[in-house]
């Protein structure tokens, strides 16, 4: 059986992973990236507290001595289902059995400018990018005269007010107190600020209330300028601009507004679900294909009574499709029945500062804020990383963060010129 997986995320790649060792399974991942990453924690990269490496690991590192994985470095073109073949940025696979497990991308719902002038808060390339662009923007801002241009440089916009959008916002905050008036003495006397903002009249909307309101209040405390029922419609001319009219002005729009699943050539229109999630049954297998399957934020399920409006794109749902996938086609080659998937919900959580968490577990319903909701945030976030090795640097990295009130990541890095294809 020859399984190839798209997409090495959190969904791609704990199905690789269970299928390790079995002989009558072979499996290419295909990802046009050549290592995996920790999305939750791109926002610390983005703002220098750790290491890009601290949070990603190689593919052919992580498959090697595991002789029925392979991986293969290129990007999806199209699908040709009656062939079962795919065609890549490199060259063309076969397969027995295709998966999808390529995650969502960032959503600007049509707005053109905020897609041209945004800072997206997605990969790891926006997290180094994100970086770069704030240092040199402070850099810019402390030889300024001009006070309303250096205000520009130092006000920082937060679209979104999920996790992604509270723990950025709340990081900026903190860095501002502790860090910025002392690399940056010349900015002692500027004025800036940071704002979050949502549509929506609550932050981290899918969980408890407790958790809105304890997120709010600590965010506030924090000098934290909290929007709500608030939406940008436009970014020009480094103005922000909201359906009620306010504009804010600012070189640091940061988008952590939305998500939608990628289109693929080769996927029938019929195929395509809700926020153009592929739909399909409770097994994984996409509806009007035969021999494709799709997993994680790509994916809109049914069968699952819990769940009948799909899945949230939350980490855990990818993990436990991959998972059960990987189950079923064990199954498959051994002539066993198949198992639907159904989601177990182990809680959220979100960091909103240094010793400040929430954290929401649904059996029992419990609610955890403060330091103690800190603790389980960043013991369930360190045992999550792919490796030892990334688990070790990332606890150095906070440590040392923790007891120094700093990190010394701060480095403006970038290529001189792009890579060839």
């Amino acid at each position: 059986m020859k399984i190839v997986i798209i997409g090495g995320g959190f969904a791609g790649l704990n199905l690789a992973k269970e299928l390790v060792n079995q002989p009558q399974i072979q499996v290419t991942l295909v990802d046009k990236n050549n290592y995996n990453f920790f999305p939750p924690l791109i926002y610390q990269v983005a703002t220098a507290f750790l290491e890009p490496s601290s949070i990603s690991y190689p593919f052919r590192k992580f498959f090697a001595g595991k002789k029925n994985l392979q991986f293969r470095l290129g990007e999806l073109l199209s699908v040709s289902p009656a062939e079962k073949k795919i065609t890549l940025s490199n060259g063309d696979l076969e397969y027995d059995y295709l998966v999808f497990a390529t995650g969502a991308e960032t959503s600007y719902f049509g707005m053109e400018n905020v897609m041209k002038n945004a800072i997206p808060m997605k990969t790891l390339n926006d997290a180094i990018v994100m970086r770069n662009t704030l240092l040199k923007n402070l850099e810019k801002a402390a030889i300024c005269k001009d006070m309303r241009k250096r205000r520009k440089l130092l006000t920082i916009v937060v679209a979104g007010g999920g996790p992604t959008g509270v723990e950025v916002s709340g990081m900026f905050a903190e860095m501002r107190k502790s860090i910025l008036l002392k690399e940056y003495p010349e900015l002692d006397t500027s004025a800036s600020n940071v704002y979050l903002v949502d549509g929506g009249d609550a932050l981290l909307a899918p969980m408890s209330k407790e958790s809105q309101k304890d997120t709010l209040e600590a965010l506030t405390k924090l000098g934290v300028v909290v929007k709500l029922n608030t939406k940008v419609v436009d970014y020009v001319d480094d103005t922000v601009v909201f359906e009620n009219g306010e504009t804010i002005k600012t070189k640091n729009l940061i988008w952590a507004a939305g998500v939608s699943a990628k289109i693929f050539e080769g996927i029938p229109k019929e195929s395509y679900g809700r926020g153009r999630r592929m739909a399909t049954d409770e097994y994984n297998k996409v509806n009007g294909v035969d021999h494709i399957y799709a997993i994680g934020d790509t994916a809109i399920a049914s069968g699952d009574k819990n769940f009948p409006d799909g899945h949230p794109q939350v980490a855990q749902v990818a993990i436990q499709q991959g998972l059960n996938l990987a189950k079923n086609f064990k199954a498959m080659v051994s002539n066993k029945p198949l198992k639907g998937f159904t989601y177990h919900d182990k809680g959220s959580m979100a960091i909103i500062g240094k010793a400040k968490a929430v954290v929401d577990l649904p059996s029992p319903k419990w609610h955890f804020k403060g330091f103690f909701a800190w603790i389980i945030w960043l013991f369930i976030h360190l045992i999550s990383l792919i490796t030892y090795r990334n688990r070790l640097n990332t606890f150095w990295n906070w440590m040392v963060a923790y007891f120094a009130k700093d990190q010394s990541l701060r480095m403006i890095i970038r290529p001189d010129k792009k890579l060839p294809n």
